[in-house]
């Protein structure tokens, strides 16, 4: 599993979004790669915009070519994301036809599954303008915010889902998940949502209002989808 950890488009919240994330799927006896993606800045970057998709249609292929070396299961190479992370992990997993590395090496860059936590889905009013605003700019174009607004990307190619998200989250609406899975559905993608009525955003591997573990969920549904 490649994990993207939040941070807006603008940090990585790297440990409770990411290592501690890692350590998790460690002990069920699964790879995870933590994602340092590059931080959108137009100062450092050739295009902004696609750098966080190029570093993680990257890690897709390098996990791809050294599966064998690494004891990795080429079928089952999956994506995860939280937050802004999300609308990442989103992003590969409904615009994996176009090689935005420009490496072209025939390696397949479809994730296989994706695993979504209070993600960004859309750049439309409900979205999160922090996270459009990193990344596409002050004033983006209909085309870039249709093109980044994943939901409106999904197909029946699009590889299954499961999300994670509650109900109180200011930060980042429901609404970008209940889409996502609406959209999942119309094309005939399997898609499960788990929905807590509290917990806000950022909550990681722990939401305190609830003795429930997600992570125990997504473990089952790991099983339940032969991927574990």
């Amino acid at each position: 599993v490649v994990v993207c950890p939040g941070g807006g488009y603008k940090i990585l919240a790297s440990s409770h979004e990411g290592t501690d994330i890692a350590k998790k799927f460690n002990e069920l006896g699964i790879h995870a790669l933590v994602l340092y993606y590059r931080i959108p800045d137009s100062t450092r970057q050739v295009d902004r915009k696609i750098a966080p998709l190029q570093d993680a249609q990257q890690a897709i292929r390098l996990v791809r070519k050294y599966a064998n070396k690494w004891g990795v299961d080429v079928g089952k190479i999956g994506i995860m994301g939280f937050s802004a992370g999300g609308h990442l992990a989103a992003t590969a997993a409904t615009h994996f036809e176009k090689d935005y590395t420009g490496v072209d090496d025939g390696i397949n860059l479809r994730p296989d599954f994706q695993i979504l936590l209070y993600p960004v889905i859309s750049f439309r009013p409900f979205g999160h303008s922090g996270s459009s605003v990193n990344l596409l700019g002050k004033k983006p174009s209909e085309e870039l915010i249709h093109l980044y607004s994943n939901e409106e990307q999904i197909t029946d190619y699009t590889p299954k889902a499961f999300m994670v998200h509650a109900a109180d989250d200011k930060a980042v609406p429901i609404k970008n998940s209940l889409l996502y899975v609406e959209k999942l559905t119309e094309n005939n993608v399997a898609a499960d949502l788990h929905v807590y009525a509290k917990g806000g955003h950022g909550f990681g591997l722990n939401n305190k209002t609830t003795k429930e573990l997600w992570f125990d969920r997504l473990a089952e549904w790991l099983k339940t989808n032969h991927i574990l």
